[in-house]
């Protein structure tokens, strides 16, 4: 405002020149002007001014209530019609009509700013542009009826026919496009930009939509994320959801979904989900669900399912000893720090850093070359090939000790063979011993 007035102090001084009695003047002189460097054309323009200064009344009762207030312009029948106020400025039939304290506002097209009574700092560029505000400040609309209904919203802004229409107390919206945020009655911090996006939020806050009609059945969900044409379009009332491509999320109705890629297009009532396109179609050596780079540093974020066909690999040997690596390595106890795990519970695992001090191929680095976590499908593997290795052993195990059974079944068979002829002699012993006697005895 000081800065203004000082504009206008150097503009006065640069005009006294020419108003001095020697200067030279057109003529016939202008009709229309009066003291004051003010300028009144049409049936009771400029009625009632008294001190004003610097006004300029153009149309049928345009600036007719001001008295006192300066620097306005008004073009346009009824123009200012009530204004007293300063720094107005209104071109267009009833533009700024029922204005009466408002400053600094401009109203261009016919009604814009009709209705403002003390609302200041407001910019309507459009037939019927906020139309309806009386006490909202600094909202900008740019195209017919954008802003129509805004009566206290403030720090709006609309761009596009009929864009944040319904508008009343909402503050801090930005819609820009045809339509965007057009049923939006006191939502908050919105971002709509695209033909019809938003169109039909009432109440929902911190929503951002990027693309035609994104989020465009989105009523009170809040805090969602569309960038797109079409993202997140059957919303009516999630909260937190993020789709980001043509149609990503499509028919995402629940909350906290992500969807990311084009025609990702989610699920009607599911939560907390993301989806992202070409997961199941990037081949990944090592078998790391996120691929943490090309060099083996945190930044890329290549996203696939772990490749295990021949046609992604070269070099291919059996693993043989290089698994006994495995015998080196120390499981550990652990706990998160910080925030990480709010429940702080323990959790077992590996320490990057010991793996890597007995085998750097297992470990994945970040860009400053420090240990950040391990390739566990390696590892995995590891595991495998010392539990085949071993199971092999059981197995050998197993089948000489079945080979011992058998030869010791057939040696305990010889045994018992052995042990009955050896009986049947003693047998037949015993009856030669048995009948001697009884000769010898008979005799």
């Amino acid at each position: 405002m000081k800065t203004s007035i000082r504009f206008f102090e150097i503009f006065f001084a640069l005009l006294c020149p020419a108003l001095l009695p020697n200067a030279e003047a057109v003529n016939p002189p202008p009709d229309g002007g009066y003291p004051g460097f003010n300028t009144a054309e049409g049936q009771k323009a400029l009625f009632s001014l008294t001190t004003g200064a610097a006004n300029t009344a153009v149309g049928w009762y345009s600036l007719f209530s001001n008295a006192e207030g300066s620097f306005n312009t008004a073009t346009g029948a009824g123009a200012l019609l009530l204004n007293t106020a300063n720094e107005n400025t209104a071109f267009g039939a009833a533009a700024l009509l029922f204005n009466s304290d408002g400053s600094e506002n401009t109203a261009v097209g016919a009604a814009a700013l009709g209705n403002n009574t003390t609302g200041s700092d407001n910019t309507a560029n459009g037939s019927f542009a906020l139309q309806n505000n009386i006490t909202g400040n600094a909202n900008t609309a740019i195209g017919a009826a954008t802003l129509q209904n805004n009566t206290e919203g403030f720090a709006n802004t609309a761009s596009g026919k009929d864009a944040l229409h319904d508008n009343t107390t909402g503050n801090n919206n930005t819609a820009t496009g045809h339509s965007s945020l057009l049923d939006n009655v006191n939502g908050g911090s919105n971002t709509a930009n695209g033909a019809g996006a938003l169109a039909h939020n009432t109440t929902g806050d911190g929503n951002t939509a990027n693309g035609d009609i994104a989020l465009v059945a989105n009523t009170t969900g809040e805090f969602n994320t569309a960038i797109g044409t079409q993202a997140l379009q059957t919303n009516v009332s999630g909260d937190a959801n993020s789709a980001i491509g043509h149609s990503a999320g499509f028919y995402v109705t629940g909350s906290g979904n992500v969807c990311v890629g084009a025609d990702v297009l989610g699920t009607a009532g599911q939560n907390n989900t993301t989806r992202i396109r070409n997961i199941g179609s990037t081949p990944i050596i090592d078998g790391i669900t996120v691929v943490i780079g090309s060099t083996g540093g945190v930044g890329d974020g290549i996203l696939g399912y772990p490749a295990s066909s021949r046609r992604y690999k070269v070099d291919i040997k059996p693993m043989d000893k290089a698994s006994e690596t495995l015998f080196a390595l120390k499981p550990v106890t652990f706990r998160a720090k910080g925030n990480i795990d709010p429940g702080h519970a323990k959790h077992y695992g590996l320490i990057a850093e010991d793996v890597a001090a007995v085998d750097s191929d297992l470990v994945v680095y970040n860009p400053e070359g420090k240990p950040e976590t391990l390739c566990f499908n390696s590892i995995n593997a590891m595991l495998l090939n010392e539990f085949l290795k071993e199971h092999k052993r059981v197995e050998e195990l197993k089948s000489a000790m079945a080979q011992q059974r058998k030869e010791t079944e057939a040696l305990v068979a010889r045994l018992n063979k052995q042990e009955a002829r050896i009986q049947k002699v003693s047998a037949q012993v015993e009856m030669r011993k048995s009948g001697s006697q009884m000769l010898v005895e008979n005799q």
